[in-house]
Formats: C-alpha cells, sequence, structure tokens
C-alpha cells in the first residue's frame, strides 16, 4: 500500500521525531511512505485569521502537491480536519473542485488510517505506566475521531488507559486563540493538566501536538510530574 506523508508545518519544525516514528510504524506495517519535500502549509492559520485569499494561494500549492491517488496520512486531526471539511468552501464553484474531492478522499489522520483503513489495533508497543487521552477539539468533532486512538492505546502493553475529567473539552490552544486570548487560553490549559494529573497519570496523549505544545508549556513551567507524548510516539515505542 502506497502512503504519502502530510507533515504539518510544526511538526516539521519543532517535532520531527513524531513525523519519523509515524513512519516508523507505517513501515512495520508494510505500507510504501513516500514524502513530497515540496510540500508547505496547508493554509489553515491564513484561513483561521480571515486571510481567505492568502490561505487559497497556499491550498492551490497543497493540492498540487497532493495530487494522488495514494493514501495521504498525517499526524494531526487539526490539519487533516481543515482540508477535509474547509477546503471546499475556499475553491467553491471553481475549477479545482475534483482535485478537493480526491484529496478528501484519499487525506486520513494516522490513527484513523491505522484503524479504519488498516484495519489494526495492536503495533506490539510497550510503555509501561498510565496514560489519560486528550480528545482535541479538531480530531473529535472533525474528524469525528474517538475510539479508534483509544482501542489502539488499550493494546500498548504496560500501559493503563484512565479517562480524565471532560477529557473533550478543548485545552486552550485554538492556534492564534492562545495568542489573542491569552488568559482565558492558560486558564483552559491548567485545568486539562489538572484533570490529566487527578486521574494519576505518567503520561498525556493526543493526536495532535499542537494542543500537547501548550499543554506541555504549562507542565514545565509549573514544573508538573506528567509527561506528554504524541500517539505516534507511543506505538512506536519498545520495538
Amino acid at each position: 500500500m502506497n502512503v504519502q506523508l502530510f507533515i504539518p508545518c510544526f511538526v516539521d519544525q519543532l517535532f520531527p521525531e513524531t513525523a519519523f516514528n509515524m513512519v516508523k510504524v507505517l513501515e512495520k506495517l508494510g505500507c510504501n511512505v513516500s514524502y513530497n519535500a515540496n510540500q508547505t502549509c496547508c493554509g489553515q492559520p491564513a484561513f483561521n485569521a480571515g486571510y481567505w485569499d492568502e490561505s487559497r494561494a497556499v491550498a492551490t500549492k497543497f493540492l498540487k502537491d497532493f495530487h494522488t491517488f495514494d493514501y495521504i496520512v498525517a499526524p494531526s486531526g487539526s490539519c487533516t480536519g481543515f482540508v477535509r471539511n474547509y477546503y471546499g468552501k475556499l475553491f467553491d464553484n471553481s475549477a479545482a473542485h475534483n482535485d478537493v474531492k480526491l484529496l478528501r478522499k484519499q487525506l486520513y489522520e494516522f490513527t484513523e488510517f491505522l484503524t479504519e483503513v488498516l484495519h489494526v489495533s495492536d503495533l506490539g508497543a510497550t510503555l509501561n505506566g498510565v496514560a489519560t487521552y486528550h480528545d482535541s477539539c479538531a480530531a473529535l468533532r472533525e474528524c469525528h475521531i474517538k475510539q479508534g486512538p483509544r482501542n489502539l492505546l488499550s493494546k500498548v502493553k504496560g500501559l493503563e488507559l484512565t479517562e480524565m475529567n471532560d477529557c473533550e473539552t478543548c485545552c486552550g490552544f485554538g492556534g492564534t486563540f492562545a495568542v489573542k486570548y491569552e488568559p482565558i487560553s492558560i486558564g483552559m490549559g491548567e485545568q486539562k493538566v489538572h484533570n490529566a494529573i487527578a486521574t494519576g497519570a505518567d503520561y498525556l496523549i493526543s493526536t495532535d501536538l499542537s494542543c500537547l505544545m501548550h499543554l506541555d508549556g504549562y507542565i514545565k513551567k509549573h514544573d508538573l510530574n506528567i509527561k506528554t507524548m504524541h500517539i505516534a510516539d507511543v506505538l512506536a515505542s519498545g520495538w
């Protein structure tokens, strides 16, 4: 099975090890993985800030970079959800309609691809400790990802999964929301972190590094005893 990687900007710049771990998992499952080094942003930041023309220009390049019948897999519910749900608005009544339709059909978030396309749950991973899972807004509400990541984590040897209160509540990041409304963003992050700690978890896990980056900032600032991990890093552990 041929898979093309879509690596979001912040993953490429700040968390490349997660992208490599995603490749590790996909190749273990027999996928032929390729990466188009010409890829850039999907256009979400500009779109969310109201700059739709600028977003459309970036998205047009994205459509060309990913004009393929291969599966496209990304370690981000946020970017996947944006392309899947908002490219139709950007390219409404345009010549790119069919390209958008194809892209939306082929694009999957990482855990979604594992559970719904490859139909796997046990990757042979090992991670000792207690973990709690954070539902990112985009993964849950835009990609409708809920049980899949939990099923994958339940098969990790040595890992005990426990649910925290308000697991579906926003962590407070929201991209530029964290900049424009910093006190609210920090308060939401604080609530999320303390809900996670209350479970006794060693690890706070999610599909989205944007959420985890925000939460990890609060954790490190207050020297709290919990570690954030992307689910790709968890699934690549111990083998």
